[in-house]
């Protein structure tokens, strides 16, 4: 890609309004645009990104059993009528009705429309268990849509449902799911706990986050320096310091954070409201154990910049930075264009600073936008590459072939 076609240009100066890291840097980058408070354009860069950390996510699903599909944004009331949440969720729904005085509402999750295609197509025992998700817009009413992508009215959301014959098998799965999510945290290179939490409008059963550590939160969770304990702000009953009372060893620990996925057991509840039902083995009819598992993608994206970054931009994690390369050409440069098929030629996705600007502003860039990698051409490096990690503070000249070979090995 020449980025002098890049839309759009990189900005000098953060949003008036713009209060958090990722607010600042994701819209000074080029990668996100405000449409209004809550509301956000995944510009080109953006949208790399996100397809990438979808691809992470969509593997990791793929990997225990889930089978992806698209379900629609659009659904009528009477579905949501059939739970009761039509009423219970209302602060959150956006409804509106057609010309013909019907009433709809705007999908802030699934679980009613999963139900629904549950008992359209599922008979016997042998039909279940069953594990599909989809990648889709959510719509919530949130009264505070601020804080950049972290917290929007409208957002980008991967949700997982699980159908089971029962309460083990279901648990059996979620456990898998908190495997295969920290899993997907673990290689976005996250440090994380696994919280346990409420189950707000979804459940009254206690469910798990997925809590990213970072000053920059705002949630608070409370977790023990020696296991695996940890609980958020709203069940927890002691305070920091205290002793942990499932290790006996450890003492709490405090910490700001940003929760950038969930899973809940849902049981039987949904079944029970919506008449869905199974034939077990003995001819009986059972209702259909449920399970739900959501991450946020564009909240991952945020966060990502939240908790990686430095005075300069944005450091993106190989595996899902926009570009493997930032290729920046300088004055006097040779055989720029065959350095980038080169590199190109090898599978790597490659930043082509072709522009007419100073030095200076290549180099302020290539640090904003954040790419692994930068490389730089000019006619000081002659048939060489000027070499330098983002994070690194080390400039190495190599050839072109030392490079790939760099690359490959590091693959």
């Amino acid at each position: 890609m020449r980025q002098s076609f890049l839309f759009p240009k990189t900005r000098k100066e953060s949003p008036k309004e713009a209060e958090s890291v990722n607010h600042k840097l994701l819209v000074r980058a080029g990668f996100i645009d405000q449409l209004m408070a809550g509301s956000w354009t995944l510009l080109p860069l953006g949208w790399r990104v996100i397809t990438k950390i979808n691809q992470v996510i969509r593997e990791e699903m793929n990997a225990v059993g889930g089978q992806e599909m698209l379900m629609p944004l659009l659904h009528p009331k009477a579905i949501w009528n059939e739970t009761g949440r039509w009423d219970k969720a209302n602060e959150i729904m956006y409804k509106l009705k057609d010309a013909h005085n019907k009433e709809y509402v705007l999908s802030f999750t699934h679980e009613e429309i999963v139900m629904d295609l549950l008992r359209k197509n599922i008979k016997s025992y042998q039909d279940l268990p069953v594990s599909v998700y989809h990648f889709s817009t959510k719509f919530r009413n949130e009264l505070r849509a601020k804080a950049g992508i972290l917290r929007g009215r409208e957002f980008m959301m991967k949700d997982l449902y699980s159908a089971h014959t029962s309460e083990k098998d279901l648990m059996d799965y979620y456990e898998k799911i908190k495997g295969a999510y920290s899993k997907v945290f673990r290689r976005l290179g996250f440090d994380f706990k696994v919280t346990e939490a409420s189950g707000g409008v979804f459940t009254d059963k206690n469910t798990h986050e997925f809590q990213v550590l970072t000053e920059g939160g705002e949630d608070t969770i409370y977790y023990c320096d020696s296991c695996d304990f940890s609980e958020n702000k709203e069940i927890f009953k002691g305070k920091e310091g205290d002793k942990c009372s499932e290790c006996k060893k450890g003492k709490i620990v405090e910490a700001k954070s940003i929760e950038v996925g969930n899973i809940f057991p849902l049981g039987t509840w949904y079944a029970e409201m919506m008449r869905v039902y199974f034939m077990d083995k003995d001819g009986g009819k059972k209702p259909v154990w449920f399970g739900s598992y959501g991450i946020g993608p564009t909240r991952v994206m945020g966060t990502i910049v939240e908790v990686s970054h430095d005075e300069k931009g944005i450091i993106w994690p190989k595996v899902v930075a926009p570009f493997d390369i930032h290729l920046i050409e300088l004055p006097g440069a040779k055989g720029t264009k065959e350095i980038y098929k080169k590199l190109q030629g090898i599978g790597k996705e490659v930043l082509w600073d072709d522009r007419d600007v100073p030095a200076g502003e290549k180099f302020a860039d290539a640090d904003l936008i954040g790419i692994p990698i930068r490389a730089v051409v000019s006619e000081k490096t002659g048939d060489k590459i000027e070499w330098k990690g983002r994070t690194s503070g080390k400039i190495e000249l190599l050839t072109i072939n030392s490079s790939i070979n760099r690359l490959i090995s590091t693959d």
